[in-house]
């Protein structure tokens, strides 16, 4: 420990295999929670305490124009810079409703303390340049720069908040939100009010930072193998020896309870072209206790659970099965990252008019649990669950020491107990105990919901009109400026934009920045050996915290391409229906009480050496506590033989909230829809993508499902039942990771009664598709666009292969990034080889144009023709490439990966081998495999593909393009 740093406490967390230390900084009163464990990768994060007063996003573009350039590293974006020279597992930023933080990991020890360097100078030294304000928050600027054009408003965060609020959900929450807490900063949308952000000034956001961007207002949270004195001396050294008083502590207060129940209503956009009946969100909100609070977070999440979580607790039942709507609302459960905590539930796809008995309904059902109870085997399952996903490794998706910082970073900033929010097996006891007691739930759903008057029924309103009237209202306002113009405010904004461009257009001198090169990088690839593998099982020990994982994999041999198409549905729901004797209610019970469910998906590559051959697999996946091992495995061997769609309803149930669920989802996912859509005339693999759970399947899925489900069940049935009984006829092989002692007793059991089992062989089953078109618009309801182009290209063992990974990464980091999103105001974009399909593909994210996107990356090969690049763009893609593919993962994660790769035609050789082509990469060869490839110039040798709103329906209809209406 260093001199600067008081030890507080010291605890291990056995259930976790690591030690939380608790340090506190004198001077300033900066906590620091280090995770002491023996994890390589190593997680940092420094959090502010931030609570905007208004829905300008102060603290969201404050988020943004922090990391474009500080006092020690004052070149243009050095956080997009670092990302290019480092190593990292992970960097990003995040801006919540009450903390912005800024997150980091690295497996490199150089690379670690680099990306410290510049993250702590950037978050506590910001330059806030007000012209990187004006790109990534807001500024007026004239259309196409034609100074007697009219204005529009440009900016990053503007866009994407244009982007993200045009959810559903979205919109649904934040209404949720601002009703629930009237009077604090949870009222407002952090991430601010597309309306709302450009009455945002350089001022405020100044006045934001000085307040709010302190130590004394900071939390530092650590995680891995690293020394926490070694962290605290670059802390003191970099930071902290240059605050001595601390700012106004910033806390956010208890929320002012309501006497009485409230009624709302707020409406959300749809299409213009679409029907607003049954359409609209019914939802009820509580206001619960202290976040803080263990027992009461404990409680909540248990009575949440107990109530909603699966298809038999008693008030999702009711919200999934009855009359009044199409499904449960996507808005369930628990939000306990706030000060206090909020419960919500609701149905999607009703009419406001069902409002009050949607609200009858749901108190009914309430009264009815108090007065029938819940079975207590059904309860100590939710405990079970908590326990299972308490000691579950993670890491997979998220640093699996940033998840567990992530977990805990609410108590931190609202200066809770740190370690009681880890360690949570004593209140998990203590709750066993409780819940022997009948009354203890009944007391619960009294206390929390039943006999609490801060209850808010919002009802969301579907408008065809909305966007209609925002576009007309953000116009007017405009022109209302425009008029109010002299010539000197016009030359201003002329200038500023002159100015931006100018500074977007600087090349920043890269050697102000630390860096990491070739020679960092590991030098042999990390391996993993099965313990046993042949026709009947491959088996992997693994340190899983006393968890097993097991997965039954199915080839999909010679299925035609209208079993293809059910297959997303039929994964989907294999698990989610009723087994044997038993019906989905019952199902729904085991799987909780036992494991921690059970999951089916598809697993498919295109072959290394062919992008026309696809191999593809079924998966059915469970895991579970060790003790329930053998129970998982029966359960598992069920799902996979005598699963039943036989139950009409629960299938029309599951199909309209898939529906629902996919469409809200693409405007988050747009950019990946629209690139496997553009790829799909190019690539086998891409296309099944695209037919199967693409746009392509959902607009199929939007004509499958109807209203009423007797107009179309029975066929949904007798398809679903065929593709069964064709699957369940064929052998399998078992994927089983574990510990070893669990392998050494059990895996000979566990393999008993599967019956026919598979070698590991390539499945290639029939590759025939309907053709795809290769110009495509997909009109939804956004303001914004999701833009791809793709190119045929090469398969993954080609020695081109590796010059076309790394060229994308070189057009992305030099000159995309700078015209799509600075210059083009997009939240995101770049280019990416598919490594998977052999397709070359451009794209955007969130985007406000169209046309001069694609103009932009048509440009590109400009740049990079005209351009002597050197090495460093070229290592650069490298560095970001190897640390993709050397990302670690949880230990099961790694297992099973480690698997598919092999399964795959992926093994170490292969992987080592495309490793040393990337590394050997060199700026000819980018030049020449583009040249090779990437043909803007002939139509015939690209295609596109685009996510938009119905406002660019003209446009591409003009660029030729087949337009369908999601």
């Amino acid at each position: 420990m260093t001199n600067a740093f008081e030890l507080i406490d010291r605890r291990p967390i056995e259930s976790l295999a690591l030690e939380l230390q608790h340090f506190r900084h004198p001077a300033t009163g900066a906590e620091h929670y280090h995770l002491a464990t023996d994890h390589d990768e190593k997680v940092f994060m420094v959090a502010l305490r931030t609570n905007p007063q208004d829905n300008s996003g102060v603290a969201h573009i404050l988020e943004h124009t922090v990391l474009c350039g500080s006092e020690r590293y004052p070149v243009r974006d050095p956080f997009f810079l670092m990302m290019r020279r480092s190593l990292n597992t992970f960097m990003n930023a995040f801006t919540s409703s009450d903390w912005t933080a800024y997150p980091f990991a690295s497996e490199n020890d150089r690379d670690f303390f680099n990306l410290l360097d510049v993250y702590l100078d950037s978050v506590f030294f910001s330059n806030l340049d007000p012209l990187d304000f004006a790109q990534e928050g807001h500024r007026l600027a004239f259309r196409d720069n034609d100074p007697e054009g009219e204005l529009e408003f440009r900016g990053v965060v503007y866009n994407e908040m244009k982007g993200a609020m045009s959810s559903a959900t979205a919109r649904l929450f934040q209404a949720v939100t601002r009703y629930v807490f009237p009077n604090t900063t949870y009222h407002f949308n952090s991430g601010g009010e597309p309306q709302a952000i450009p009455g945002l000034s350089y001022e405020d956001l100044k006045r934001f930072y000085q307040q709010h961007y302190h130590p004394s207002n900071a939390v530092f949270l650590t995680f891995g193998r690293v020394a926490p004195e070694r962290i605290q001396a670059e802390l003191q050294e970099k930071v902290l020896h240059r605050f001595e008083n601390p700012v106004q502590p910033i806390s956010v207060p208890h929320e002012q309870r309501y006497l009485a129940p409230i009624e709302v209503t707020e409406r959300y956009p749809i299409a213009a072209t679409e029907s607003a009946q049954n359409k609209d969100h019914v939802v009820m909100a509580w206001l619960l206790g202290d976040s803080t609070d263990l027992q009461a977070q404990l409680e909540a999440h248990f009575l949440s659970e107990v109530l909603m979580g699966n298809s038999s607790s008693p008030l999702r039942a009711a919200l999934e099965t009855t009359e009044l709507s199409a499904s449960a609302s996507p808005l369930m459960g628990v939000e306990d990252s706030n000060r206090e905590m909020m419960f919500v539930c609701g149905v999607e796809g009703t009419s406001a008019e069902q409002a009050a008995a949607v609200e009858t309904l749901i108190l009914d059902t309430l009264q009815k649990v108090v007065a029938e109870g819940v079975p207590l085997e059904d309860q100590t399952a939710v405990l079970h669950q908590i326990e299972l996903g308490q000691r579950e490794i993670g890491g997979d998706g998220m640093p699996f020491g940033l998840q567990l910082i992530m977990s805990v970073l609410p108590t931190a900033v609202h200066r809770g107990d740190v370690h009681q929010a880890l360690d949570i097996d004593e209140a998990l006891n203590h709750m066993r105990e409780q819940i022997q007691d009948p009354d203890y739930l009944r007391q619960l759903i009294g206390r929390w919901l039943l006999d609490n008057p801060h209850r808010v029924r919002l009802t969301l309103a579907a408008d065809p009109q909305y966007n209609e009237r925002a576009e007309q209202e953000e116009k007017e306002r405009l022109r209302r400026i425009a008029a109010a113009l002299d010539t000197d405010q016009r030359a201003a904004i002329r200038d500023l934009n002159e100015k931006l461009e100018a500074h977007q257009q600087t090349e920043p001198d890269l050697d102000q920045l630390p860096k990491v090169t070739l020679d960092d990088i590991p030098k042999a690839l990390k391996d993993r050996t099965p313990v046993r593998q042949d026709d009947a099982v491959t088996a992997y020990a693994e340190g899983t915290n006393g968890l097993t994982y097991l997965s039954w994999l199915r080839p999909l041999n010679d299925l035609s391409p209208e079993q293809q198409r059910w297959l997303p549905l039929y994964s989907m729901m294999l698990s989610e229906v009723g087994l044997g004797a038993r019906d989905y209610g019952d199902v729904q019970r085991w799987q909780t009480r036992i494991s921690g469910g059970v999951s089916a998906g598809l697993s498919a590559r295109s072959a290394v050496d062919d992008t026309a051959s696809v191999q593809r697999y079924l998966t059915v996946n469970s895991k579970a506590l060790t003790h329930y091992s053998s129970d998982m495995n029966e359960l598992l061997q069920e799902t996979v033989t005598t699963a039943r769609f036989d139950e009409g309803s629960r299938l029309h149930e599951l199909l309209q909230t898939l529906l629902l669920r996919r469409l809200q989802g693409v405007t988050g996912s747009g950019h990946a829809l629209a690139m496997t859509a553009a790829s799909a005339v190019w690539s086998t693999g891409a296309a099944q993508q695209h037919w199967q759970s693409g746009l392509s399947g959902l607009a199929w899925l939007k004509s499958l499902v109807k209203d009423e489900k007797t107009s179309y069940i029975s066929d949904l049935q007798a398809a679903l039942k065929a593709l069964h009984n064709e699957l369940s006829r064929q052998p399998g092989h078992l994927l089983a990771i574990g510990e070893q002692d669990w392998l050494d007793q059990h895996l000979t059991s566990i393999l008993g009664g599967w019956g026919a089992t598979e070698p590991l062989t390539a499945s290639t089953g029939s590759n025939e598709l309907p053709a795809q078109s290769s110009l495509t618009a997909w009109i939804t309801d956004s303001p914004v666009n999701y833009l791809a182009q793709a190119f045929p290209a090469v398969p993954v063992n080609h020695p081109d292969a590796a010059a076309l990974a790394v060229l994308a990464g070189v057009l992305s980091n030099g000159f995309l990034h700078r015209a799509v999103r600075e210059q083009g105001g997009a939240y995101g974009g770049g280019a990416s080889y598919d490594l998977s399909n052999g397709v070359f593909r451009f794209y955007s994210y969130r985007d406000p144009r169209l046309a001069e996107t694609y103009v932009d990356f048509a440009r590109s090969m400009d740049w990079l023709l005209e351009q002597n690049l050197g090495y460093q763009p070229v290592e650069e893609a490298v560095l970001g490439l190897i640390s993709g593919m050397d990302k670690p993962g949880s230990p099961a994660g790694e297992a099973r990966r480690h698997f598919f790769d092999g399964l795959f035609g992926r093994d170490l050789a292969f992987r080592e081998t495309l490793r040393e082509r990337i590394l050997a990469v060199r700026e000819d060869d980018l030049k020449r495999v583009a040249a090779d490839y990437l043909h803007f110039d002939d139509s015939s040798r690209w295609s596109r593909a685009v996510v938009t709103g119905a406002d660019n329906r003209d446009q591409c209809k003009a660029w030729g393009m087949d337009l369908t209406e999601l």
